[in-house]
């Protein structure tokens, strides 16, 4: 790969990895709404979901008028690391912005009302949970906005190595499809 060629990769792969952050931005939303809201709930699973064939899609476009329709599987598999880097760095700042500025106790408090439903503690009772649902709130409430934004980092990018396997295996093409008009 040429210098040039490896700007161009990089110019397209932060542009789409902003794209994918703004999906991951609206699929955390609606999971935020979803707390209360089991519709929104559903679309944020769904939204993510979408996300491997969200990249799919951009690497083709990239494939198809970056690179002339022709991607090798190295080529295609940068990329998309790339794209997952660009994209999970945008998103936990967002995160970050969310947990340390908007939160303010929101999703403990209501994860917390989960709980304490009564239907809930029968059946924690019933697994012998209690205790340890009540430590995972203790740990929720002492973790600080940079540890949920650095942990997500960290699964985003991770995310990005797994998935651009099968996602560079697919999208990979050695010849450009000829279009006859």
């Amino acid at each position: 790969m040429t210098a040039p060629e490896y700007i161009q990769l990089k110019a397209f792969a932060r542009q789409d990895g902003a794209f994918l952050a703004i999906l991951w931005v609206a699929t955390f939303s609606l999971y935020i709404i979803g707390v209360t809201n089991q519709l929104l709930g559903m679309v944020a699973i769904l939204l993510m979901v979408y996300t491997p064939f969200f990249v799919g899609d951009r690497l083709g476009k990239f494939r198809d008028y970056g690179r002339e329709g022709i991607i090798s599987f190295k080529r295609a598999y940068a990329y998309t690391v790339f794209v997952f880097f660009y994209a999970g760095v945008l998103f936990a700042i967002a995160q970050y912005l969310y947990f340390a500025f908007i939160d303010n106790g929101y999703l403990l408090n209501q994860f917390s009302k989960m709980i304490s439903a009564e239907e809930t503690q029968q059946v924690l009772k019933q697994y012998g949970m209690t205790e340890v649902m009540d430590e995972s709130l203790r740990e929720m409430s002492a973790t600080r906005p940079i540890d949920y934004a650095l942990n997500m980092l960290t699964l985003n990018i991770s995310l990005g190595f797994i998935l651009g396997l099968p996602i560079s295996l697919i999208m990979q093409r050695n010849k450009s499809k000829i279009v006859n008009q």
